[in-house]
């Protein structure tokens, strides 16, 4: 097959579907049989308390009894972690060697939620008007649901990919990952998770807009997390004698410069395919700007007036960093000895974190003022619109979601995608899970997720993972069974 480049790839992508959205359906994709096998698969899931406290082994395990008992054998079910409450699993279905495996990667840890926040119980699995409510049925157990029934059922089919299909259930993703999770197996078990790309459910997804299904977004980068401390320090004395030096004066002069910085606008192939998408979406001059920002070359006032009409648009053009928190002095009638503050960066992948450190240096403006790192950055450059990915994922949004524009996308926050794009393996934000863009309870009171939306994504990692791997059925029985 004649090799594609990126911007090709991503223009089939934006044509293969009409610039118009269609109504949330009322009725499933999902064939009926397989409906009471993905709901009490997730009704399990969601009803074992996975926070950060109580660890994610007991879900790990339930999802390996199950797929033990739809064949899986030991061998090919590994649980594996630096602590017994925290142990991910890696489950196998074995390809036919053709090509590197596909690794999902699916986090079983929830946040946190107090039941007299909710108005049921978070760790009750409901359903109730039109919704499955829970803590995670959003972020993310509904996916995590998805892959274990779309396992068990390529098994009982007797499918056969042509590379392996790996899905790591992971834990501590909440947490930040790197004592656990993705990042232990990427440190520790390496072979288990060798991979020619990865799919995250927990980036990308569907979205709703007033009930309706408009785009679907596909994330090929995210924005590198890096946090800083900036700390002035002086003698102090009686407040009744104040002198030069002041550490709450200087701290807030230097926050001050660098609250009125802006870092310059950045864009790449993902965000300008992204904002040539939205453009669709919208009307009047924000339309007109949109689709000004998806072409080349640059146009620094149409993204001027697009950073100001939205706060998230203009977090996807320019690297941005705040101060986050802030603290200083000792006693209202003492000066104060010492001023300090945490000033939160996400760095654009174009950009360097030596970079903005050193803006940051110049920007505070004196030496009396210390910058200190306080978490080493995590290199992730964007992954390249791979064919063998885009291809299969236009071929099953065409049969699923006819209407909705698949559009790449970065993130600005970070996700567990972060350890594999470090480690030079492509990695894809890629949900079947759609939600209203104006209702996101991820993380919040009262989660949820549409049943139909629930129940469609069963589908889809189902036909994208075939359209995915090729492969072929060896004959045995297509249906849920016992």
């Amino acid at each position: 097959m004649r090799p594609y480049s990126g911007m090709r790839i991503l223009a089939l992508c934006l044509l293969a579907f009409p610039p118009f959205a269609v109504a949330a359906p009322l009725e499933t994709q999902l064939p009926a049989d397989w409906r009471p096998v993905a709901r009490e698969i997730f009704a399990e899931l969601i009803q074992i308390d996975t926070t950060h406290e109580k660890g994610s082994t007991a879900a790990a395990q339930a999802i390996a009894r199950r797929l033990r008992a739809a064949g899986f054998p030991d061998a090919d079910l590994t649980l594996a972690g630096p602590l017994l409450h925290k142990q991910n699993l890696v489950a196998r279905l074995r390809g036919m060697g053709k090509a590197k495996a596909v690794i999902y990667i699916a986090h079983l840890d929830v946040v946190a939620a107090k039941r007299e926040d909710w108005s049921l119980d978070p760790f009750t699995f409901t359903e109730k008007d039109g919704y499955f409510y829970g803590r995670g049925t959003s972020d993310m157990k509904g996916d995590v649901s998805a892959l274990v029934a779309t396992l068990i059922r390529l098994r009982k089919e007797g499918f056969q990919p042509d590379r392996d299909i790996v899905v790591a259930f992971t834990d501590d993703e909440e947490a930040g990952g790197d004592a656990n999770g993705a990042s232990w197996l990427l440190k520790n078990r390496p072979k288990l998770i060798e991979a020619g790309f990865v799919i995250n459910p927990d980036d990308g997804g569907g979205e709703i807009r007033k009930g309706r299904r408009v785009l679907f977004d596909f994330q090929t980068s995210q924005k590198v997390y890096l946090s800083f401390r900036l700390e002035a320090t002086d003698r102090g004395g009686h407040s009744s004698i104040p002198h030069a030096g002041n550490p709450i004066h200087r701290l807030a002069a230097a926050l001050g410069r660098i609250g009125a910085f802006e870092f310059p606008i950045l864009l790449s192939e993902t965000t300008r395919g992204y904002f040539a998408a939205v453009a669709t979406q919208e009307s009047g001059p924000l339309a007109a700007d949109l689709a000004a920002l998806g072409r080349e070359p640059l146009d620094l006032a149409v993204a001027a007036r697009v950073a100001a009409a939205n706060d998230v648009l203009a977090a996807m053009m320019r690297t941005t960093c705040v101060p986050t928190e802030l603290a200083g002095g000792h006693a209202e009638n003492a000066l104060p000895q010492m001023a300090r503050a945490t000033i939160n960066c996400r760095i654009l992948p174009q950009e360097s974190p030596e970079e903005v450190e050193s803006i940051l240096r110049r920007l505070i403006g004196e030496p009396g003022i210390s910058l200190t790192r306080l978490n080493e950055p995590m290199h992730s450059p964007p992954s390249s619109l791979d064919p063998q990915v885009v291809e299969p994922l236009t071929r099953v949004m065409k049969e699923m979601f006819s209407g909705v524009r698949l559009v790449p996308v970065l993130s600005t926050g970070a996700s567990d995608s972060v350890f594999f794009l470090a480690a030079g393996i492509p990695t894809y934000g890629i949900s079947g899970t759609f939600g209203d863009i104006d209702d996101v309870r991820a993380h919040g009171r009262d989660e949820r997720v549409g049943v139909v939306d629930f129940y469609d994504s069963v589908e889809f990692v189902y036909r994208f993972l075939k359209e995915l791997t090729g492969g072929k059925v060896r004959g045995a029985a297509s249906g849920p069974g016992r």
